[in-house]
């Protein structure tokens, strides 16, 4: 039976307001990230008081969170990519180390 190979990758959590979506997924297109998950109508507590997931006007008003799991080497650029914007607008990237397997869905080899 063959062991199953983890390859290391380093998972980027960004958290913003809906009607950044835009932006974040252009810069991620942009810098070549494979993929990533949308999660919409987040709540939560942070520096800015408590946000609550449920609709008002649009979907604009919302937190949102996109996942991506990415080779080191793109962490740099995209969180260059980010600063300038999170110095105007509230949101917040985590990184933190991850293993996977099926490392060509992430954009390398198996």
């Amino acid at each position: 039976m063959n062991a199953i190979k983890f390859n290391h990758l380093k998972k980027l959590e960004i958290i913003l307001e809906g009607e950044y979506k835009e932006f974040a997924i252009d810069l991620l297109d942009r810098v070549g990230v494979k993929g990533y998950s949308i999660i919409n109508n987040l709540s939560g507590k942070g520096s800015h008081g408590f946000r609550d997931g449920h609709i008002m006007f649009n979907e604009d008003d919302l937190l949102i969170m996109i996942i991506a799991a990415v080779p080191e080497k793109l962490v740099e650029p995209i969180l260059q990519g980010f600063s300038p914007f999170f110095k105007e607008h509230s949101g917040v990237v985590f990184v933190s180390d991850i293993q996977v397997t099926r490392l060509v869905k992430f954009g390398g080899d198996d």
